[in-house]
């Protein structure tokens, strides 16, 4: 709030005895921070008003400057001490005390003032009331509030009176001009005591004077600054769109009443718009010169001026400011002799009306917000069981049969030793033409073949330049040709029995100067041409073709026959768009039969074209009309497409986006008859305007679109040439480019002064026309697409007439009418919300088939476009917001990113969760923070693993087809980047970046996690991923910083330190492996450190964690060296594995398990059974014990597995690890003897668990398919690797089997009863998942829900961390089999987890939904599970009296444990 207003307002409201004479800007200060203030009130007032006519006379008296405060102008309790009123009441409330009700009409803007005084009462005294509106009996609570007011059991309003000597003052401030009365009751607090007006409510009613002339007009600029400031006393509220109007007009009635009681809208004028700010002399009556400025003219001025500022975003006080000062610089130039008339034509020529209007429309006190209508988000998710890409790729390399002239292609190639340069094949009429090129000897060879049964001729010649038509010289001429004018023409002849199985009529020509470039050619039939698609047919000689198809590589991963199709057809493609266009329609079929790689083909293709990296036009006129006509048809094809297979609607709204909407007829038509009539009318014949017009006459292309409006820009800005090149240089139009069309455009426009307000308006109108063909996806065209346009012809100029897309929804064109006229607006909040609502309207009209489907694909594109750019634009706007203003524009770009995307679960329950945690902040939950950072994290995966979608699908046909075509390689390199920066993806991702460091800072979270606390020094080495160096060894001590760790790799040998931005969980297998091998493993989510680090790459540093950061500095070889030393005297002796024996039974049940037949895994469960509490479960277990994998390999039916695994097993030893796979493959095929089935049978049946026979032989044989993948994982890369580097004999290790049955979890855990990361024993240390407990353990991304629970207080678990894992398993009641290794037993070595435990079923992937999770949702329930795991792992703990790592599931409530081993 400016000075001015600030003292306007105090002057307004307070009554006091005092005018603020300084210029600082108020800011809001409490009441009463000023003593001398507060004393000056309570004396008598000096300043005394009257009124005489329609002036007010002002007494005044000054502070001085030191002594001066600022005061809030909101309400709050005011000392009240002017008695004169027009409406006073008195009341006696018993004994000597009395209450003193004065009510003050408005004198000045709408405010009423309500003074009470109680005399001689108790110190701590309420006023309990409310307001009463005209025809109304309830309560309403008003917004104006005195400071310390409290809401009552959302009934009434509770305000403290303050104490002034023995009087009690409080004073109300009432704007709403609907309040009739207050009603109120006195509560005194010090004597719990209710004062009542005889038993019931004291009544006070308000004193609104008559209006004499209610029809009085108020300038509208003056009732938008009065509806501003009711506005911004409100605090700024939402309003709905009826609320705004009923505000809107609120502050024109008050304004009518302030007319009708006297004061002229130049006081009025004065008061809202400060221009009276300064003192006056004693009785100088308070007065403004009237001005003789019109509001239209002032309104532009401003609008020139806020142009000339660069268009800054002005907050409205200022905007009252600057339209003012513009008022005065126009009556200056009046008071100069200038005349109205000549500012008119000075200040509106050009579209400066036009533009003011609109403007001033954008521009209100406040933007219309909108109640966005309540959707459950479910209902965006689309999942489509599509064949993945890896599928259809296995489909396409099964081609069908060859064709005839195919088959003869393929053994002519073998027969030809020369390198072959070009080789393509046409269709020609009801058969296939091939042409080779060969060099040899510095000879060019061609050779034709057709399997064209009628006598076929060669019309053909040579090129120096391609597309150039030469007689060839004589000499090169095969038998029987004859010359003609420019070409020659040779007979095809019966191919000869040269070991060729195809028969056909072949051609071969020989030429010998190295000058030619190609060969230009048609056939003759008859008297029948046959043309390609209606153009010549052109080969080139040149060996660039060939050499590209090599770069290309092999083509894997694309759908590689279209893509040579495309390939082949790009020399007729770049004729025209014409061409190009229809090509493509011809090809939809083709990606259809190919699916999802096949329209990635021609999304690339499309994509290429649109970004200019293939050529547009070459030798080929073409009309306007049959550019659109081609589009329209290509656009028809992909409208069918998206409603018949609705698994490609992505992919296609990506081809759409790159290709114009087109249309039948008049539409292209109207492109060329129209610039006619603009040069005509505007007498603009030659130079620029006349070649441009030959271009759009010969090849129109969506160049147009951008001259159109340089031309424009040009205009505009008076004819400055370097606007104009500045447009078409942004848009990527280069001088050179402009020469290089068909119908160059050498010339720059010149135009007239006279030229320039009918050039604006026909270019203007032009410009809908270009639009209309080319630019489907602008918003503006797709907007009138949708809602209907008509243009009228002139003279032979055709009209055209777009009719309205039928059931559209109710209030939509409203929506869309807004969106255009807000598209600029800086403030881009409201925008965002009704782009965001017209995409939801439009959704339903897009799933179903509609004749006029593509026109709303369009219009969706475009939407989607502006959120992207809006946001862009609004960064601005959250420099300084609060964390929940960039969370709310985090779900607003999220929505539009899952109305665009295909199996978009994930992110819609990424919505879910910020929502939730939005309404987390405004409920006051402690936990929003940490909550929304899960959601944050998850909402990054969930972006990493669409970028990554688009670059399996995309990358490889874009490399493949780039290559072929001579595509830039920079383009090449950065195709799917670029893709990506073009969606929401990237905008929503750098929200996320600012919203990062707020939450990590507001939870306290730091810029680590330290995962193993271990001093580490070492050289810096950088790897993408832990994966791609897990089995290195290296040799000098090192600090890996690797972007990626899934969570199941191993530490390579001579890794002292691992750092990475990605998030494993505390528990998973690699942070166990690393805090057993003593290896510093921490997360960094500062990217800053993280570049630092990376920098430093070949250094050595020295790293000291402490429990929440890790302190880094570079140190020298010394340091090094002495740090190796310890290391080396740390290390502890070698480990050794005591190979185990057969004991005699394929299967145990429980009470066997001893260490000589199973693992401590199996032993360790056993023992837990019946020791537990019993709110503890303990699943039944059976085994097969160690040496049955042994025993079934000797088994005479195991033989040739048996022989096959000897050789395999000399293969590893001699070093070749490829043989790893190879076993796990053969151990597969083994066979399972009788005896084993039978015993399985009987201790499981006799343990009471299920058998899985007693299902059918198809169960049995998936469990022991399962049985025999646990012992295949012996020989995992990871394990067998990780056994190296321990030097443990891989040969020595057992595994034994335990069986469990699956309890069907809704939650799994995992708890170290020792904090792992800080090594504190008093607390324990948990991370929960839901679903199977292999998400927690295994390479899946995210995080856990993670806690703490000192053992000294189990019923408070403290949330570390929320969830962030988007997949949860889940399976069906089954068995598993667990890997149980004697390596497992092993002190000193983490060989958990290394080997695999198999269901019997398979799992099934969900998509996790968090905001509909209890242990999320529900603080209670979250409590009690929580505390019960810890209880669980404390009662375990001392069972075995040492720290445990215990794996465990939740099932309706209960706790399971079904391993636990001790803490490494």
């Amino acid at each position: 709030m400016s000075n001015s207003l600030g003292n306007n307002l105090l002057y307004q409201g307070f009554l006091t005895s005092t005018v603020l004479e300084h210029k600082s800007r108020i800011s809001p200060p409490c009441v009463g921070g000023n003593s001398l203030f507060q004393q000056q009130v309570i004396s008598k007032s000096p300043l005394s008003t009257e009124f005489r006519g329609n002036r007010l006379k002002v007494q005044k008296k000054k502070i001085p400057m030191e002594k001066k405060r600022a005061f809030s102008s909101s309400p709050h309790a005011v000392l009240t001490t002017d008695t004169s009123s027009e409406l006073a009441e008195k009341f006696s409330l018993g004994g000597n005390i009395e209450l003193q009700v004065d009510v003050r009409p408005p004198t000045s803007g709408d405010v009423s003032f309500v003074d009470f005084q109680v005399t001689n009462g108790s110190d701590k005294l309420f006023l309990h009331w409310g307001a009463v509106k005209f025809g109304k009996e309830t309560w309403s609570l008003p917004n104006d509030r005195p400071d310390g007011t409290k809401v009552y059991k959302n009934k009434a309003l509770r305000t403290p009176f303050v104490k002034s000597g023995s009087n009690s003052i409080l004073r109300l401030e009432i704007r709403d001009t609907a309040i009739e009365a207050i009603e109120f009751l006195i509560y005194d607090e010090a004597h719990d005591k209710w004062i009542k007006n005889n038993g019931g409510n004291f009544r006070v009613k308000l004193s609104r004077k008559e209006i004499r002339g209610p029809d009085v007009s108020v300038p509208e600029e003056l009732v938008q600054i009065q509806s501003y400031l009711r506005w911004e006393r409100k605090g700024k509220q939402n309003y709905p769109p009826e609320k705004e109007k009923e505000e809107y007009e609120a502050a024109r009635t008050v304004l009518q009443e302030e007319i009708a009681r006297g004061a002229s809208i130049q006081d009025i004028r004065a008061r809202l718009t400060k221009t009276n700010d300064k003192s006056q002399s004693k009785e100088e009556p308070l007065h403004v010169t009237k001005s003789d400025i019109p509001d239209d003219l002032a309104q532009a001025q401003a609008y020139i001026r806020w142009e000339k500022a660069g268009k800054p975003n002005y907050p409205p006080e200022k905007q009252i400011e600057e339209l003012e000062e513009a008022r005065r610089e126009l009556q200056l130039e009046l008071e100069k002799g200038i005349t109205l008339d000549e500012l008119r034509k000075t200040i509106t020529k050009g579209e400066i009306k036009t533009k003011v209007e609109k403007h001033l429309k954008r521009s209100s006190f406040a933007v219309e917000r909108i109640q966005r209508k309540k959707r459950d988000f479910g209902h965006l998710i689309n999942k489509y069981t599509s064949s993945p890409a890896v599928q259809v790729q296995k489909v396409l390399e099964e081609p069908p049969a060859l064709s005839k002239i195919k088959l003869y292609a393929k053994e002519k190639e073998e027969q030809i030793d020369d390198p072959i340069l070009n080789k393509k094949i046409f269709k020609v009429d009801d058969g296939e033409l091939l042409v080779l090129v060969a060099k040899s000897s510095g000879k060019t060879k061609v050779h034709l073949a057709t399997d064209l049964n009628q006598p076929i001729t060669l019309h053909w010649a040579l090129s120096k330049s391609p597309g150039e038509w030469m007689v060839p010289p004589s000499s090169i001429l095969p038998p029987g040709s004859i010359i003609l004018d420019k070409a020659a023409e040779t007979p095809f002849s019966a191919s000869s029995s040269d070991g060729l199985t195809s028969k056909v009529q072949s051609l071969d020509i020989v030429i010998e100067d190295g000058n030619f470039v190609g060969m230009p050619f048609v056939l003759l039939s008859g008297e029948k041409w046959i043309k390609n698609q209606g153009s010549d047919f052109y080969v080139g000689f040149s060996a660039a073709s060939k050499l590209a198809l090599k770069a290309a590589g092999d083509g894997s991963g694309t759908a590689k026959s279209l893509l040579d199709k495309i390939a082949d057809m790009e020399s007729e493609a770049q004729k025209s768009f014409m061409h190009r266009f229809n090509i493509a329609a011809d090809l939809i079929e083709d990606a259809t039969s190919a699916g999802e790689l096949g329209f990635a083909g021609i999304l690339v293709w499309m994509r290429f074209m649109a970004t200019r990296q293939l050529i547009w036009n070459k030798n080929y006129n073409v009309k306007p009309r049959e550019i659109s006509k081609a589009q329209d048809r290509l656009t028809d094809l992909l409208q069918n497409a998206f409603t018949s297979h609705p698994q490609y609607r992505e992919i296609l709204r990506m081809i759409m986006s790159t290709v114009g909407r087109g249309g039948e007829g008049d539409v292209g038509q109207r492109i060329r008859d129209e610039i006619l009539v603009i040069q005509r009318n505007n007498d603009c014949k030659g130079g620029m305007m006349q070649e441009w017009h030959q271009k759009l006459h010969n090849n129109t292309s969506p160049d147009d679109v951008v001259i159109c409006q340089a031309l424009i820009d040009y205009i505009k800005s008076d004819f400055d040439l370097g606007v104009y090149w500045k447009t078409l240089n942004e848009n990527g139009i280069t001088k050179e480019r402009l020469l290089s069309y068909d119908r160059a455009i050498h010339s720059e426009p010149n135009f007239r002064g006279d030229q320039k307000g009918g050039l604006l308006r026909d270019l203007g109108h032009y410009m809908r026309t270009l639009k209309a063909v080319h630019s489907g996806a602008d918003l503006e065209s797709a907007i009138a697409n949708c809602m209907g346009y008509k243009t009228e012809g002139e003279g032979f100029m055709v009209g055209v007439q777009i009719n309205p897309v039928s059931g559209l929804p109710s209030g939509f064109q409203d929506l869309l009418h807004f969106v255009l006229d807000h598209v600029e607006d800086k403030n881009v909040e409201t925008l965002l919300e009704r782009l965001l609502e017209a995409r939801e309207e439009l959704r339903p009209l897009l799933l179903k088939p509609n004749n006029r489907l593509k026109d709303l694909l369009f219009l969706d594109i475009a939407l989607d476009s502006t959120v992207r750019t809006a946001v862009e634009r609004g960064y601005e706007e959250l420099n300084n917001a609060n964390p929940e203003k960039i969370m709310y524009f985090i779900s607003l770009v999220l929505e539009n990113l899952a109305l665009s995307v295909d199996d978009n679960e994930d992110l819609v329950y990424c919505l879910k969760g910020w929502n939730q945690a939005l309404s987390m902040s405004n409920g006051g939950d402690n936990h929003w923070a940490l909550f929304a950072k899960a959601v944050l994290d998850r909402t990054r995966l969930a972006l990493a693993s669409k970028a990554e979608w688009y670059h399996h699908l995309l990358q490889p046909s874009a490399e493949y087809l780039g290559s072929i075509l001579g595509v830039d390689q920079w383009a090449l390199n950065i195709f799917t980047e670029e893709i990506i920066r073009a969606g929401s993806a990237a905008s929503l991702s750098s929200l996320l970046n600012r919203l990062d460091p707020v939450l990590r800072k507001t939870a306290n979270l730091g810029s680590w996690q330290i995962i193993s606390p271990v001093e580490a020094v070492g050289y810096v080495v950088v790897v993408d991923e832990l994966l791609s160096v897990q089995n290195e060894i290296y040799e000098k001590p090192t600090i890996l910083v690797a972007k990626s760790v899934k969570g199941e790799e191993e530490i390579p040998d001579g890794a002292v330190a691992l750092i990475t931005p990605d998030m494993p969980d505390v528990l998973s297998h690699v942070s166990v492996r690393a805090r057993n091998g003593k290896v510093c493993f921490a997360t960094c989510f500062d990217p800053n450190i993280l570049a630092d680090l990376q920098a430093k790459e070949g250094r050595i540093l020295l790293l000291k964690p402490t429990p929440s950061d890790i302190i880094y500095s570079e140190v020298n070889e010394i340091e090094l060296q002495s740090s190796s030393n310890l290391v080396e005297a740390e290390t502890s002796a070698t480990l050794r594995l005591v190979k185990k024996q057969f004991g005699g039974c394929y299967a145990i049940s429980a009470d066997e398990f001893t260490s000589e037949m199973v693992g401590a895994k199996s032993r360790n469960i056993a023992y837990l059974k019946g020791k537990v509490p019993s709110s503890v479960g303990i699943p039944t277990s059976v085994a097969l014990p160690f040496g049955v994998f042994e025993k079934v390999l000797s088994d005479d039916i195991n033989q040739g597995v048996a022989k096959e695994l000897q050789i395999l097993m000399k293969k590893l030893s001699e070093g070749d690890f490829s043989a790893l796979g190879e076993i796990r493959t053969t151990v597969l095929d083994l066979s399972a003897p009788a005896q084993l089935v039978k015993e399985l049978k009987e201790k499981m049946q006799g343990s009471g668990m299920p058998w899985p026979g007693d299902e059918g032989p198809k169960r049995w044989e998936q469990a022991w398919m399962a049985i025999k993948k646990v012992w295949a994982s012996k020989w995992n890369e990871r394990a067998y690797f990780s056994t190296r580097k321990v030097k443990l004999d891989h040969d020595y290790l057992c595994m034994a089997v335990l069986v469990q049955e699956i309890i069907n979890a809704d939650y799994a855990f995992v708890i170290h009863t020792t904090n792992p990361s800080s090594g504190d024993d008093s607390e324990i240390y948990a991370e929960v998942v839901r679903g199977l407990g292999e998400t927690l353990v295994g390479a899946y991304p995210g995080r856990a829900l993670s806690f703490i629970c000192k053992k000294k207080d189990l019923n408070s678990p403290q949330v570390l961390g929320y969830p962030s894992k988007p997949i949860g398993l889940f399976i069906k009641r089954s068995i598993i089999f667990r890997s149980d290794s004697n390596g497992e037993d092993l002190e000193g070595y983490a060989g958990a987890g290394l080997y695999d435990s198999v269901p019997m079923d398979e799992e099934e992937k969900v998509v996790i939904d968090y905001s509909s999770d209890p242990l999320i949702t529900d603080g209670n329930f979250r409590q009690t599970i929580l505390s019960n795991i810890a209880r669980a792992g404390h009662a375990i703990e001392e069972l075995y009296g040492s720290p445990q790592d215990i794996e465990g599931v939740v099932r309706d409530g209960k706790i399971y444990v079904v391993q636990t081993r001790p803490q490494m």
